[in-house]
């Protein structure tokens, strides 16, 4: 981990599906709500296999529950974040924007209201558009290392 002026750097190492499902896990600790990351890595790279074993630690949905929504554009999922002894709910949001083309596509995907102080909102393909990603307080990049191994980068702001 490293820091530069309110910015966190992660950074984690995988070689299998099931390994990013267990990064997932742990990538969760560190994601207080309200949370709005991007999801960045080239198709295959395992974001949404990131993302299940993110849902899984929420208690939000088993990891074969969790599937890519590019078709959907956006899966819901309801969560507890244990943390301190307590559990508080959580909202997790996984879109994909990859089949979006314009910023004013964006409108009818409620970013707005599902930003809540009790959210995690992970957005694939969502640096395409500057309106996203000016509202994103961090991101995860993964970048495929050969093979089944990946790099994990979490980066967050504030």
């Amino acid at each position: 981990m490293s820091q530069a002026t309110g910015t966190t750097v992660h950074e984690f190492e995988t070689n299998s599906a099931a390994d990013t499902i267990r990064v997932g896990r742990e990538i969760v600790k560190l994601l207080a709500p309200p949370k709005f990351l991007i999801l960045k890595g080239d198709l295959g790279a395992g974001k949404t296999t990131l993302v299940k074993g993110i849902a899984e630690a929420l208690d939000a949905a088993d990891p074969d529950e969790v599937t890519s929504p590019t078709f959907t554009l956006i899966h819901e999922y309801e969560g507890v974040r244990h943390e301190n002894g307590k559990d508080e709910p959580v909202m997790l949001y996984h879109l994909d924007l990859y089949r979006i083309e314009q910023e004013r596509q964006l409108d009818s995907l409620g970013l707005d209201e599902i930003a809540t102080p009790d959210s995690l909102v992970l957005i694939e393909w969502g640096d395409k558009f500057a309106s996203v990603a000016k509202r994103a307080n961090g991101e995860i990049v993964m970048t495929s290392t050969g093979g089944d191994s990946r790099k994990i980068t979490v980066t967050l702001r504030g």
